[in-house]
């Protein structure tokens, strides 16, 4: 039998909700050719195969070391490159962070995750961050740190440690992304999932829409995820938030409803993964992130900031959910 069967009028993929690691450029630029109410209703379908469509998981995250990052990724209000207004800060302490850890838990996240500005953490550093996954680990939380490339030996110590999962984004397609980073390539970044892998850790791993790229840059994006030999178990969504200073600054705003394609292809194409929406939900109208949830989102970052940029406050969240009778996975 084919693949693709039809329904509606239009191509979706076969057998609906299995998981897969072949999609191709091809299978993915047609998902998101189809009309979007073929879309968004075959997401909602095979969302419901794995997940209750109800729950969202909710997760927070916390800068432990701000600003001064040698990278020149184009988004990043952090880099030392830039002149955003963000200073360099050292590492937080131990306290102050389990201080963060606790009100988040009290809030209702489940997940506490912690982003360093680094291009690679110094072993002296991870000594420290590995005793903040510890103190988080036994407040009973999940946990996730972001602390640029990796080598298989502080993947495998993060894992003693009691690392749950590991953030290292894509970002985007493997053609466009010398046009938004160029201190670290595309190859250098998968070598570090790889060793996230390998050490037993959970990966999020996922990209960011509205830098000035093409469909087919995000068709690149998400089939260059869905084709990794096991999926990453969250794929964060981020919807671009210009910073002043930044080299994409000035880049266009995304079309809510394109943006929302992309929630529902990630959805398809890797059914047992968290999809979440992460930046960008502050500009973002309630009927959007509706839209999102509806498509197959059921994750999101919870509290006023992500990092250094703006993020919706924990009522404005827990009004939301509560209007569309959707409650936090526990």
């Amino acid at each position: 039998m084919s693949k693709f069967t039809v329904e509606a009028g239009s191509p979706v993929p076969y057998p609906p909700g299995a998981v897969r690691h072949d999609w191709t450029r091809e299978e993915v630029r047609a998902l998101f050719a189809l009309p979007f109410p073929d879309l968004v209703f075959e997401a909602s379908r095979i969302h419901r195969l794995h997940f209750d469509p109800r729950e969202v998981q909710i997760s927070t995250l916390l800068s432990i070391k701000t600003g001064g990052c040698p990278e020149d990724c184009a988004y990043c209000p952090q880099s030392a490159k830039f002149d955003t207004g963000v200073k360099a800060e050292k590492l937080m302490a131990l306290d102050a962070v389990l201080s963060e850890a606790r009100a988040a838990k009290a809030g209702g996240a489940s997940r506490f995750c912690m982003g360093a500005a680094w291009r690679e953490p110094k072993d002296r550093d991870l000594d420290k961050v590995c005793a903040m996954i510890e103190g988080v680990k036994a407040l009973g939380m999940e946990t996730c740190v972001t602390l640029g490339m990796l080598t298989g030996q502080q993947a495998r110590r993060l894992r003693d440690s009691g690392l749950d999962y590991y953030n290292h984004n894509l970002d985007t397609s493997p053609e466009y992304y010398s046009e938004i980073i160029t201190t670290r390539t595309y190859q250098e970044r998968l070598d570090t999932l790889g060793h996230v892998r390998d050490a037993g850790i959970h990966v999020c791993c996922g990209g960011i829409v509205g830098m000035g790229e093409s469909e087919d840059d995000r068709v690149g994006m998400i089939a260059t995820l869905a084709s990794l030999p096991q999926h990453p178990e969250s794929v964060p969504v981020n919807m671009l938030v210009a910073v002043e200073g930044t080299p994409l600054a000035e880049a266009r705003k995304v079309d809510a409803l394109d943006f929302v394609r992309v929630i529902a292809v990630a959805r398809i194409t890797m059914p047992a993964s968290m999809v979440r929406l992460s930046a960008g939900r502050e500009d973002m109208t309630d009927e959007a992130q509706a839209l999102c949830f509806l498509a197959g989102a059921n994750s999101i970052f919870y509290g006023p900031k992500l990092l250094t940029t703006p993020n919706p406050g924990r009522d404005r969240d827990m009004q939301l959910l509560d209007r569309l009778g959707m409650t936090p996975m526990e």
